[in-house]
């Protein structure tokens, strides 16, 4: 795994959300309580974007379907919750599947993901 310089560290202010693209991912940064946090901006449910996703406490929540993932592990806290009958039908299509995470850091002014 290689360390990519992904953004300008000023350029992502407390509670700001940046998407970026290193090789042929697209990794939405974030801020949130002082961490820079970095995971794959694809949700691992329906494939859709996260980036506009609600932030809780330790949580991102898809604004697609309202899965909830760890923001430290990328591991599922709350999964799809569809509407009755609804939910064990598309539930069938696919399983819980984690977030993925990278690892970041700042170092030089600049903020690193590890892919």
């Amino acid at each position: 795994m290689n360390w990519n310089k992904a953004l300008a560290e000023n350029a992502l202010p407390e509670g700001a959300r940046q998407v970026v693209t290193i090789g042929e991912q697209t990794v939405l940064l974030l801020r949130h309580e002082n961490q820079i946090h970095a995971v794959n901006n694809k949700c691992p449910h329906l494939g859709l974007p996260l980036q506009k996703g609600k932030i809780t406490e330790d949580a991102l929540v898809c604004p697609w379907h309202k899965s909830a993932f760890d923001l430290n592990t990328g591991d599922v806290k709350a999964w799809s919750p569809w509407p009755p009958g609804l939910g064990k039908l598309l539930g069938c299509l696919k399983k819980e599947s984690a977030m993925k995470v990278y690892p970041t850091k700042v170092d030089d002014g600049a903020i690193w993901v590890q892919m």
